[in-house]
């Protein structure tokens, strides 16, 4: 046997977690393809909304979408590298959705691109202080057992949710919040496509298939190609509900898209949005994204930590300092990049699903989202109808540690309760959260057990409660 398997199985551990090098390049592929998306669906966010002086990021006069999705491949897998190398673990990073939304329609429409992505910097920049102090991994290390077990199964929850919404399977009703597919029906072709890709990856994860989860990507992406080539359901949208979500998968024009993303590095300035303007308001804002980012990140990391089986009986996972480290950087890095802040993805779940236990992984999906730089209309093949069959399945498996909460004990089970509801009835990991620990605080009062409060718990839940009236809080003020 030759010394480089062996200085790669030693550095990432593979073995020790019982492993191999196989199943994590499996997994690496795995989480790429199911959050591939991403490098499409940032730049139409990002790319084609203006700042208060009418401008785009980049190019200024008109948006620049292949470069703020050459930004968004560059940013995204520098910084998986990074979680693999220096964290360990198979978690993948990209510009965090909701947050890139927030920055596009709340923030930029304020001050200019330069400030608004400055703001996210610094952001990034303040996460990154409250891990080298400590105060993030104490937080992370007083949230109760039972909590991070419904964080967990939220999570499940949540990514499953996603999964139905991204095929088109589960959508906004005439006189319902939501319905089945098309008017309370599965009548479209690009349905019947995401259907046939959840039975397959179901029936090889119930098998415990080798590569169950790639397996059913890649046959499912095939699928959708031949029918999109023989039936021609076309691009989705107002006036064609049947249609595909988002990408149409037929082969591209072209393969190579040559952009500099270095370019957008210029586009960000930290100091501007304070110099003019409430200051009051670029701090509402700062603190929507530190909320956002620091707990959103946490709930993703135990949730899928412990899907790989790397958090012990007490919560605790292996390098939680440089796991966060990591992922504060990646905000402050997608600021820096014109990208958006950057933060751990819940679809990394489908590379442990796949059997990833290690950093090998995100070091492959870090290596895939590079080459998607110069490829990314090949990006643009695989559909969201084939990739969210597989964050379906993942939430199943996530959500078979509710075992694990004693719903006998009103005091854990409510807040428990709430976490793992309020995630997905409300499209936020960090919402979910808030609710538990703000619950958890309250019951504990209530029964005269207030002493048995972690402190941290009583600061975190303050803070839970200033971030959930930020609305109420700008009528005050006129913000």
């Amino acid at each position: 046997m030759s010394d480089t398997p062996n200085a790669i199985d030693r550095f990432f551990a593979i073995s020790a977690r019982g492993s191999t090098v196989a199943r994590e390049v499996r997994g690496g592929f795995a989480t790429f393809f199911t959050m591939a998306y991403i490098v499409v669906l940032n730049p139409l966010i990002i790319a084609t909304a203006q700042d208060s002086d009418l401008q785009y990021i980049g190019d200024g006069s008109a948006p620049n979408i292949p470069l703020v999705a050459a930004g968004t491949a560059l940013v995204a897998g520098v910084l998986t590298i990074l979680m693999g190398v220096i964290g360990k673990v198979p978690f993948a990073m990209a510009a965090g959705l909701g947050l890139n939304a927030f920055v596009a329609f709340n923030i930029a429409p304020k001050m200019s691109w330069e400030e608004a992505m400055g703001l996210v910097f610094v952001e990034g920049v303040i996460i990154a202080v409250l891990v080298l102090t400590g105060f993030r991994v104490a937080v992370f290390n007083a949230i109760p057992s039972q909590l991070k077990t419904a964080i967990s199964v939220g999570i499940g929850l949540f990514i499953a949710l996603i999964g139905f919404a991204d095929a088109g399977f589960v959508r906004k009703g005439a006189g319902t919040p939501l319905e089945l597919g098309i008017g309370g029906n599965l009548t479209s072709w690009p349905i019947l496509v995401f259907v046939v890709g959840l039975l397959l990856t179901a029936a090889l994860v119930a098998r415990k298939a080798k590569a169950a989860i790639l397996i059913g990507i890649v046959v499912t992406t095939v699928l959708a190609v031949i029918v999109e080539a023989l039936i021609r359901p076309g691009q989705g949208g107002p006036e064609n509900p049947s249609g595909w979500m988002m990408n149409q998968p037929s082969m591209p024009d072209q393969i190579f898209a040559i952009e500099n993303p270095f370019r957008l590095f210029k586009e960000f300035d930290p100091i501007g949005a304070f110099t003019h303007g409430s200051v009051l308001l670029v701090l509402l804002f700062v603190f929507t994204l530190l909320i956002t980012d620091f707990f959103d990140t946490m709930g993703t990391v135990v949730g899928v930590g412990r899907q790989a089986g790397l958090v012990d009986e007490t919560g605790t996972l292996p390098r939680t300092k440089q796991i966060l480290l990591v992922d504060s950087i990646g905000a402050a890095a997608g600021g820096a990049g014109s990208v958006s802040s950057n933060t751990t993805y819940i679809e990394s779940a489908a590379g442990v699903g796949e059997g990833a236990r290690t950093g090998l992984a995100s070091v492959v999906t870090g290596l895939l989202f590079l080459v998607a730089i110069v490829f990314t209309p090949l990006v643009k093949v695989v559909p969201y109808e084939a990739a969210a069959p597989a964050l379906v399945v993942v939430g199943f498996l996530m959500m078979t540690s509710v075992r694990d909460i004693d719903f006998s004990d009103y005091e854990a089970a409510i807040p428990a309760f709430l976490t793992i509801v309020v995630m997905p009835f409300t499209y936020s990991v960090s919402n979910g959260i808030g609710a538990g620990f703000i619950s958890y605080v309250l019951i504990k009062v209530v029964r005269g057990r207030a002493k048995d409060v972690h402190p941290l718990l009583w600061l975190v839940s303050l803070l839970f409660v200033v971030y959930f009236a930020l609305g109420p809080i700008k009528i005050v003020f006129g913000l």
